[in-house]
């Protein structure tokens, strides 16, 4: 396998799990002398930092996953777009099938590290937050999808107070608002199926790991922004 492959397709995503791994919420929880995995809802992300800590501990929590998500996929991305220009493809050409890949790589890399940490034995946050800097990353095919998805976040966690409710529905959004972006900036569909793929796994994932949440939102039992029960 050629050096390049390898770090393309090897070094790249093994070092985004890495970062993606690090347990930003549970270290913030350390600080404060507090195991966030023993309090609220137990789960290391953004939402149970702030129930347990205070909101700015939670928004920091938020901030630094997002980065977490939203700097390795950057960095892959410049790098690509240079060995890309490297073989002589012009700036503004649509990515090759197998950068695409590669970079997606790198975004599902810190994503399952997020969820998965090596240095929490492979458990973790729920991915909303990292997520949303990975698809902040790939600039510029995922970044106004992304965006559009975190208003719909806002705009139902305002009227509702359901930060679950929110993430799924956010989630649920993305796939269209990625078809709508094609559209309107004339982005060739199946040029980007790989990017789809992943936004569609993306809107999965989120949803398989909100499934308690779910349950609890049908049941009428699901805790809302401010409250102390269980929730997120």
């Amino acid at each position: 396998m050629p050096g390049e492959t390898i770090i393309l397709f090897v070094v790249l995503p093994v070092a985004a799990y890495l970062i993606g791994s690090i347990p930003t919420g549970f270290l913030i929880g350390l600080a404060k002398g507090v195991d966030v995995r023993r309090a609220g809802s137990g789960n290391v992300g953004a939402t149970n930092v702030g129930r347990v800590l205070g909101r700015r501990w939670g928004y920091l929590c938020f901030l630094l996953d997002v980065l977490k998500g939203l700097i390795p996929v950057l960095a892959a991305g410049w790098l690509l777009h240079e060995v890309g220009r490297s073989g002589g493809a012009a700036p503004s050409a649509i990515p090759a099938a197998n950068h695409q890949i590669a970079w997606l790589l790198v975004g599902l890399g810190t994503i399952l590290g997020h969820v998965f940490s090596i240095f929490l034995k492979f458990r973790g946050g729920k991915g909303v937050a990292t997520s949303l800097g990975v698809t902040l990353g790939f600039f510029p095919y995922l970044t106004y999808a992304g965006l559009a998805a975190f208003a719909v976040w806002l705009i139902v966690a305002l009227i509702w107070r359901y930060v679950s409710l929110a993430s799924v529905v956010a989630a649920l959004s993305f796939p269209p608002l990625f078809l709508a972006a094609c559209r309107i900036f004339g982005w060739p569909v199946l040029g980007l199926a790989p990017l789809l793929t992943f936004g569609l796994s993306m809107m999965l994932l989120v949803i398989i790991r909100h499934r308690s949440n779910i349950k609890r939102l049908l049941a009428g039992t699901e805790n809302k922004i401010g409250g102390r029960g269980r929730g997120q």
